[in-house]
C-alpha cells in the first residue's frame, strides 16, 4: 500500500514535468514548420526556454529543409527518458532501451494532440470574438492553418457558421485512434 501511495504522485510528477517541456519543444518545432512569427511574445517565450537545450544539439544535428531536426531528436530523447523513468518507477522488467522505441508513438500522439487542442482552442476563441492582433490568436491561426485550409475548401461556412474545425477534429481523433495503437503494438509499448 505504501508503494502505491507514493508511486502515483511520482508518476504524475514525471509525466507532468517531462510532458510540459516536451510539449513546448514540440510547439517550437511546429511553429518553425509553419513559419510562425518569431517576434510574437509567445514565440519568444517558447524560444527562450528551449534554446539552451537545443543549442548544443544543433551543433551536431543540422536542420533539413526548414525542419529543426535537433528539436525532433530532443523530443524523442526526452520522451524516451520519461518513459524509461516511468518503467523504472512502475517496476517493469523490460529493457530500458525499449523506451527509445516507445517514444516514437508517444511523439506522434503528442503532435496529433497539439494540433487537436490548437483547433479546439481556436474554435472556443472564435465564440468570444478575440482581438485579431492578439499574439495567441495569431499563433493559433498560423499553427492550425495547414490542417484547417484543406477542410475549409471541402466545407464552406453555412449560414456564417464554419463547420470545418469539426471535420478537422474528427479527422485528428480518428488518426489518433487508427495510428497510435498499431504503433504502440509494433514497439511493444507498455504505456
Amino acid at each position: 500500500m505504501t508503494g502505491s501511495y507514493l508511486l502515483d504522485p511520482l508518476v504524475f510528477l514525471i509525466q507532468t514535468l517531462f510532458g510540459l517541456y516536451i510539449a513546448v519543444v514540440a510547439i517550437r518545432f511546429l511553429l518553425q514548420w509553419v513559419r510562425a512569427d518569431f517576434y510574437n511574445p509567445l514565440s519568444q517565450f517558447v524560444v527562450r526556454i528551449t534554446t539552451p537545450v537545443l543549442r548544443p544539439l544543433r551543433r551536431v544535428i543540422p536542420g533539413y529543409g526548414g525542419l529543426d531536426l535537433a528539436a525532433l531528436v530532443l523530443i524523442w530523447l526526452l520522451s524516451a527518458v520519461e518513459l524509461g523513468l516511468m518503467a523504472l518507477v512502475v517496476g517493469l522488467d523490460r529493457s530500458l532501451f525499449g523506451a527509445f522505441a516507445w517514444a516514437i508513438p508517444s511523439m506522434v500522439e503528442l503532435f496529433i494532440n497539439i494540433l487537436l487542442f490548437s483547433v479546439l482552442i481556436r474554435v472556443i476563441l472564435s465564440w468570444v470574438n478575440p482581438d485579431p492582433y492578439n499574439p495567441a490568436t495569431a499563433l493559433l491561426d498560423r499553427l492550425t492553418a495547414p490542417v484547417m485550409r484543406p477542410a475549409q475548401r471541402v466545407i464552406r461556412p453555412i449560414g456564417g457558421i464554419d463547420l470545418s474545425p469539426m471535420l478537422v477534429m474528427m479527422g485528428l481523433v480518428l488518426l489518433n485512434m487508427l495510428l497510435i495503437p498499431p504503433l504502440k503494438w509494433l514497439v511493444a509499448s507498455p504505456f
